[in-house]
């Protein structure tokens, strides 16, 4: 067993809430080694095709994921084991969340945009030309 894989204790906690093994077809593969074969490549975010060996083939990981993700197997399991583990007081469902810092992008901070922009208690207005535009547009014509 590597590093990372999962336990005994934890393996007897889940295989109860995996579902059934098909009947028809070739035996797959040890379930145990393929879910740990998932795990590794959830917990490390690497690619499909660079599953350990170990874990038997990364096409047979891939494919048990793809297929559990489209039937909504994995949101059935965590949601059982969510269940046991709470009826056994394993989790605490109170949360706290702290907004004492909320930082905004710089773009956000209040910025003059390019255009017509209204400001707070006037009326827009229709556009007017700059003053000094005019002038040196009129001079430049004289």
């Amino acid at each position: 067993m590597a590093r990372g894989d999962l336990t005994d204790d934890q393996w007897q906690w889940l295989e109860p809430l995996l579902p059934p093994i098909p009947k028809m077809g070739r035996p797959p593969r040890d379930r145990r080694q393929v879910l740990d074969g998932v795990w590794w490549r959830a917990r490390t975010g690497s690619p499909w095709r660079d599953v350990p060996e170990r874990y038997g083939p990364w096409e047979t990981a891939y494919t048990l994921f793809r297929r559990w993700q489209i039937y909504g197997t994995w949101a059935t399991i965590l949601r059982k084991l969510q269940t046991k583990a709470d009826a056994a007081g394993h989790i605490e469902w109170e949360v706290s969340v702290d907004s004492t810092v909320c930082r905004a992008h710089q773009h956000a901070a209040g910025a003059r945009k390019k255009g017509l922009t209204i400001r707070a208690g006037r009326l827009p207005t229709a556009w007017r030309p700059n003053r000094t535009t005019m002038r040196s547009a009129a001079r430049a014509v004289a």
